[in-house]
């Protein structure tokens, strides 16, 4: 027997066989709801059997692919002075994270159609991410691999909520192969741009770059940490954004930033290897975002009020990439990254729950 409908769900097929070529976005204006519901509700049917496919949505919504991690975010927080080769009492939470989806649910929350694709274990800790992540993205191009274990990211915070160590179990990722990421051939001529962090494997980025440029698409890379590095293509001529902090930076050019000249230095160094925008990120100290037109210092806001810096990192590409596809200038697109950073440090979420369009705008409007 058939699984009844609800009332948005007979509403919604009735709009789509009406106009079977109808965007997400249409949809969701005409029920009144947000376009990741509209993703969940066609999800829905296409499991009950109503609709055999998404290909209607996809030709006219162009999809922000994100490729890379997806782990369960592990964070114990230490409740007195961590000492180590003894037992500390903390409190430990669990959620979902890895960069890539990181950055995709921050997007998705703002309101932008996004897919991810990434590989998983066939595990409780896949099975947790999914439900947490569908309402946000498409997860339809995930892979699952059997005998692999889904992505983990264990940190180790003061009470202040600084990192004291953290533990990553990343070896799922290695799967994101160039075959793997040809078998979604479609998805990625469709896509609007295409967001990649550096736990994908070095073949992987090489085939997106060529990818991006044979297809005329806008690429942007998110290290994830210095050791990664390694894996930046040798040729960068095709990434539209390469968004790195200090340490990442001197890792790849093996040269310590220790004043204003030498950020503005690797940054230089940055473009001469023909990437058409870059941030370098420092922290307290703020960041730097230039291309070949300009290149602006945008200074840190200050705040006592850090629960946790965990995903403020990819909120700030997030808030990044949001704005840049808005068409902002260089100043606003590095203010909303900065912007979104702080919100989520006073946040104990790894990406803060009341993230929205018009929550970032009056956000960059009161500070």
């Amino acid at each position: 027997m058939a699984e009844p409908l609800s009332e948005k769900e007979k509403y919604l097929l009735q709009l789509i066989r009406k106009n079977p070529y109808i965007s997400q976005q249409d949809l969701a204006k005409a029920l009144s709801i947000s376009r990741p519901t509209v993703a969940n509700l066609i999800s829905g049917l296409i499991k009950k059997g109503h609709i055999l496919g998404r290909a209607y949505v996809l030709s006219k919504d162009e999809p922000i692919v994100c490729i890379g991690g997806a782990n369960i975010d592990r964070k114990f927080h230490v409740k007195e002075k961590a000492q180590f080769g003894t037992s500390n009492p903390c409190k430990s939470t669990q959620s979902a994270g890895g960069v890539a989806r990181n950055i995709a649910e921050n997007l998705g929350r703002l309101g932008l159609n996004v897919s991810l694709i990434t590989c998983s274990g066939q595990d409780s800790d896949w099975r947790f991410i999914k439900e947490v992540s569908a309402p946000y993205m498409n997860l339809d191009f995930v892979s699952q691999i059997s005998k692999a274990s889904t992505g983990s990211y264990t940190a180790i915070l003061e009470e202040t909520g600084e990192m004291i160590m953290a533990l990553a179990d990343m070896e799922v990722y290695e799967f994101i192969t160039p075959k793997l990421l040809e078998n979604h051939q479609s998805l990625l001529r469709q896509a609007k741009c295409i967001i990649a962090d550096l736990n994908t494997p070095k073949e992987g980025l090489d085939y997106l770059c060529q990818f991006s440029r044979e297809n005329h698409k806008d690429l942007i890379l998110i290290p994830v940490s210095s050791p990664k590095m390694k894996r930046l293509p040798k040729n960068l001529q095709d990434v539209t954004w390469l968004i790195t902090n200090r340490d990442e930076s001197e890792a790849y050019f093996n040269r310590e930033i220790k004043d204003a000249k030498d950020w503005s230095d690797a940054l230089e160094n940055w473009l001469s290897l023909g990437i058409k925008n870059v941030i370098i990120t420092n922290g307290k100290d703020g960041a730097l975002i230039g291309n070949r037109e300009e290149i602006l210092y945008i200074p840190a806001l200050e705040t006592n009020e850090v629960i946790d810096v965990t995903g403020a990192g990819d909120a700030f590409s997030a808030a990044v990439v949001y704005s840049w596809l808005e068409g902002k200038s260089i100043k606003e697109i590095g203010r909303a990254g900065t912007i979104n950073a702080l919100k989520t440090l006073q946040s104990p979420h790894t990406v803060r729950e009341d993230l929205s369009a018009t929550k970032l705008q009056t956000d960059m409007e009161e500070i």
